[in-house]
Order: structure tokens, then C-alpha cells, then sequence
């Protein structure tokens, strides 16, 4: 991991543009989205709630902040991140995770998108933000987001957000809503390979891969060479639960010439299945997800690659919507909603990664909140230096 130097807010969100807010220029940018991050970090969901943190904790932030007209109120953050460019402030903050992680070759990389409800203001016309966001299973780090414009949905946002990434020897995992073409192509001319569930959006290939392994099971894989297809097979115990998951992996060319007979899939080298049946008490449930694989992994990979990808959904979305309560934030002005997203991302990388307090992350938060030494070590990858003022 890169040193606080290379890492810190002052090099990689300097070249922030500040928006034109008159009662604005008493304050500093970079002061605010470091009083901003570090009141979200400690629970804060809103400007109200930054503004009370800054105050409690005025006197530790002027020893690394210049703060030359003291604490900006509620009303000039809200301004402030109301109309700061959420596409720059993303930058800044991708700009900021290749610090951290400059290597994400041969991890998996999930996508997936998030409704915040919250920001929904029906009033005044406002649709509720939609972001998809993209995920380092490896390293555990959020790598950067795209707002879902408000006429379109996903598949315009996953292209955009692969833009900024870079996926060379990465596999990238996406739901069925990015099951495109497109999308496929992209990521194979980025240099990665792609794992992408197939639901009844593509509702032929769909119906024709859910026979071809209905009939391989059934024969017992007898039309198949042994190189051609594989199987794995998992066993998890937890509270109670048993979950049984199997995967199979289908790469016989003649299968696949047949099912994409004009090559519209590119680098299509092989089909998943996984089976997840669970079973609780005498209640008991089985589902079957099938894939389009770019490389003929093995059945095992091809499962650890499926499990990676619900991270994003356990790790991210639902601590994103649980622990920060972003469900329930009610910012809603201009650009607010996505600059808090982007802020609430940061202090989503940044808490797991401290681990000198053990514990979850609202134990995490709460830690931080109550102690400044604490929260200077989650704090240690984006501030170079937090013991002195910058000038």
C-alpha cells in the first residue's frame, strides 16, 4: 500500500474545481471535504450533522487545517457540495484509490447499482439518485461510481464507470442489466474478462443455456470431453443454515458456436451454472444463475469469482444502506446526494482498513467519534500529515 504522502487529499483532491458560491470563499475547499469526510466517518448523514461535528471538534482540526474564518455553517456545505462537480469529485476520488490500491490486476471487479432513496424529492420533480459503483474484491476497496442519468438506467452508466477504471487482468462481474454486448466488447478491449449473469433480459440465449446444461446434467456430461466441462461443489454451515453450493462450467466450442453463431459475444469462451440450495430446518430452497464466461476458468474459479461479486451487495450496498444510513438521508439539492455518495465511499475504504480497534464498522465509527487519535489512524491513508497546519 502506498504511503500517506502519495495518498493524501491535498495531492489527489487539489485539483477539485471550487464552485462559485459567494459566501463560500471565507473557507477553503479542501478544509471542508476534510471536516466533511472526517464528520461522516464518525456518523455524521448531513450538513447539519458536519457542521456540529466541526464545532465539537474545532480545536484537533486546527491542527492540520488552516481554517482562517473558522467553521463553515450547514447552509455553505450544503451550498458548497450542492454544486461541486460530482464527475471531478469522482475523479479525485479514483484518482485517490489507484493510490491505495495501484494494482487490481487479477482481482475480481464487481459492479452493481444503488438506488438512494432518500434523495427523492418528489415535490419539486426530482427523481431519486441512482449509482452504480464499481468494487475490488481483492483489496476491499470501492474503486469509484457513476450517477445513472435520470432518462436512461444502467447500461449507459456501466460503460462510463469502466471508462475510469483500469481492468487489465481483472475479472469483471455484472448483473444481468449489464448482460450487453456492448458491454462484453468494452471490457474485453480494456484487457479484462468478464463474468455476467444471463437472466430472461436475453430470454433465447437464456432459454437455450438453461437446456444445454438441463441435457448435459441429465446424460451425465456424456456429449461433453472431459476437458469441456467441470464441476465444484461447496458446503457452508451458519446459524442454522446449511447452504450447498454447485457450479459447473460448459467450454466445448461447438456449444458455443451454436449459441452465438455470428460471434456477438466477444471472447465468449464458456457457459456457468451455480446452484445455491439452502437449507433451514425442514424449509428448503434451490436457485440456478447462469453465466457467460470470458475464460474457461474452472468450475471452482468460476464460483469464487460468482461469490466475489455478492460482496459488493454485502459489504458495500448493504453497509452503505444499514450502517450509513444512506437510505435514509434526506439531502437532496443539486449535486449533494452524489458528492455525499462519494464521501461516504471514502470512509467506507478507509475504516476496515485501520484494525488496531477490532470490532464492526459502527463499532468502528463510534470509536472514532469519541476518540481523536483513533480517527487520525483511519484517517492516516488521505492525511499526509495531521499534526501540523499546511500553509
Amino acid at each position: 500500500m502506498a504511503g500517506p504522502t502519495e495518498t493524501s487529499i491535498a495531492r489527489h483532491f487539489a485539483a477539485l474545481p471550487a464552485p462559485r458560491v459567494e459566501r463560500t470563499k471565507e473557507h477553503r475547499l479542501l478544509d471542508m471535504v476534510t471536516i466533511a469526510l472526517c464528520a461522516v466517518i464518525c456518523g455524521a448523514d448531513g450538513w447539519v450533522a458536519i457542521e456540529t461535528f466541526g464545532r465539537a471538534k474545532e480545536r484537533w482540526l486546527r491542527t492540520f487545517l488552516a481554517l482562517p474564518h473558522g467553521i463553515p455553517s450547514h447552509d455553505t456545505f450544503g451550498r458548497v457540495f450542492a454544486r461541486l462537480d460530482p464527475e471531478a469529485f469522482g475523479r479525485c476520488f479514483l484518482a485517490w484509490g489507484r493510490a491505495v490500491a495501484p494494482a487490481t490486476a487479477g482481482q475480481v471487479v464487481a459492479l452493481d447499482g444503488k438506488t438512494l432513496r432518500g434523495a427523492h424529492d418528489r415535490a419539486n420533480g426530482k427523481a431519486a439518485l441512482h449509482l452504480v459503483s464499481a468494487w475490488a474484491a481483492g483489496s476491499g476497496l470501492v474503486l469509484g461510481q457513476v450517477a445513472v442519468d435520470g432518462k436512461s438506467n444502467e447500461i449507459s452508466a456501466i460503460p462510463a464507470l469502466l471508462r475510469l477504471l483500469d481492468i487489465a487482468g481483472c475479472t469483471v462481474t455484472i448483473d444481468a442489466m449489464g448482460c450487453q454486448t456492448a458491454i462484453a466488447a468494452q471490457i474485453m478491449a480494456q484487457g479484462g474478462g468478464y463474468v455476467l449473469a444471463l437472466k430472461d433480459n436475453h430470454p433465447t440465449l437464456h432459454g437455450a443455456v438453461r437446456e444445454a446444461f438441463a441435457h448435459a446434467r441429465a446424460t451425465a456430461f456424456a456429449d461433453y470431453a472431459p476437458g469441456d466441462h467441470d464441476h465444484a461443489r461447496t458446503v457452508d454451515h451458519d446459524h442454522g443454515r446449511l447452504e450447498i453450493r454447485r457450479a459447473w462450467t460448459l467450454r466445448d466450442p461447438d456449444l458455443l458456436a451454436y449459441l452465438d453463431p455470428v460471434g456477438a459475444w466477444a471472447g465468449l469462451r464458456g457457459l456457468g451454472l451455480l446452484e445455491a440450495g439452502r437449507h433451514l430446518g425442514e424449509a428448503v430452497s434451490v436457485e440456478q444463475r447462469y453465466y457467460l464466461l470470458s475464460a474457461p476458468a474452472s468450475a471452482a474459479a468460476f464460483g469464487r469469482a460468482v461469490r466475489a461479486h455478492w460482496g459488493i451487495e454485502n459489504r458495500v450496498q448493504w453497509a452503505l444502506g444499514v450502517t450509513f444510513g444512506e437510505d435514509d438521508c434526506r439531502v437532496r439539492e443539486g449535486h449533494g446526494p452524489q458528492n455525499l455518495a462519494v464521501l461516504r465511499h471514502l470512509a467506507l475504504n478507509l475504516l476496515p482498513q485501520e484494525r488496531s480497534v477490532p470490532g464492526s464498522l459502527p463499532t468502528k465509527r463510534f470509536t472514532a467519534a469519541l476518540d481523536e487519535t483513533y480517527l487520525a489512524k483511519v484517517l492516516a491513508p488521505v492525511a499526509a500529515d495531521l499534526t501540523s497546519v499546511p500553509e
